[in-house]
């Protein structure tokens, strides 16, 4: 009855309901075994040796014959989300600029699709995570090692993901005469962000501190004044009298939001080299 009611417990539930339902299981299997007392007893020091035992063989083939780390694999799949997101935007460039006048435009399949499959990396990381806590030290990775920071730089990416995404119907809105207005700017700004993404990426992959106010802040202050000299324009109500005006509105309030997400972005970036002890650039 205790092993049951502590199942609801979400924390206990998260974090320990497969240990808590094999020894519901290896309980009920005792007492209903309808067998006398001194067989009982029998049958459950049986019981128990036989699950020190598959412990005992499975800690000593996941550590020495062939270990597989959790760490290991939620530190690769952060990287790749940092790729990933890099690449969208690349790829979104490309569509969104360099297919002029009437020509074809190229699938946009493939950028939104590593966008989305972003979107749906929650559940993985939690999981993740939780393995990764009760992990040794292994490779790269001390003791006490912040694996909790892995789960709110996941959130910032899946955020920009959604930015990323929501790019794709600003460029639906907006009218051929204003993306060559302001074609040159957003091109630039958006390669901009697409390195800084990468540079924090790259950050984590080697286990450095990224440099944050070296390179991080300049870029993202220069990224903000080429937004600014976009907005200004618009403000004045050069560009609103055209129907694509809004859809390019709402293309660069998206770069402005993700401007600010980045930033959150790299601090949680440079926070997280400071509390797992990366190294610093050579």
């Amino acid at each position: 009855a205790g092993a049951t009611y502590t199942r609801q417990i979400p924390n206990i539930k998260k974090k320990y309901d497969y240990g808590a339902l094999i020894f519901i299981l290896t309980f009920n299997l005792v007492v209903v075994s309808g067998l006398r007392a001194d067989q009982v007893l029998e049958l459950a020091r049986d019981r128990l040796a036989t699950i020190v035992m598959g412990f005992a063989i499975c800690i000593f083939i996941s550590l020495l014959v062939f270990p597989i780390w959790a760490g290991d694999e939620l530190h690769h799949s952060l990287i790749s989300r940092f790729e990933d997101l890099a690449r969208s935007l690349e790829g979104f460039s490309k569509e969104y600029f360099e297919n002029d006048n009437h020509k074809e435009k190229k699938s946009n399949a493939n950028f939104s699709g590593k966008c989305k499959s972003i979107l749906h990396s929650k559940a993985k990381d939690e999981s993740l995570v939780n393995f990764a806590r009760w992990e040794p030290w292994h490779g790269k990775f001390g003791f006490s090692y912040p694996w909790g920071k892995y789960l709110k730089i996941g959130e910032d990416l899946r955020d920009l993901a959604i930015i990323i995404l929501s790019l794709k119907g600003c460029h639906d809105q907006s009218s051929e005469i204003l993306e060559e207005s302001v074609k040159e700017a957003c091109e630039g700004i958006v390669a901009s962000l697409a390195w800084t993404i990468k540079e924090l990426g790259e950050s984590i992959k080697e286990m450095s501190k990224c440099r944050y106010e070296e390179m991080i802040v300049p870029k993202m202050k220069s990224v903000r004044i080429e937004v600014s000299a976009i907005v200004n324009p618009f403000a004045l109500g050069t560009y609103l009298e055209n129907s694509g005006g809004l859809g390019i509105a709402s293309f660069v309030h998206s770069l402005m939001k993700m401007v600010e997400k980045l930033e959150e972005l790299a601090k949680e970036v440079e926070e997280l080299g400071q509390l797992g002890g990366f190294h610093e650039n050579s």
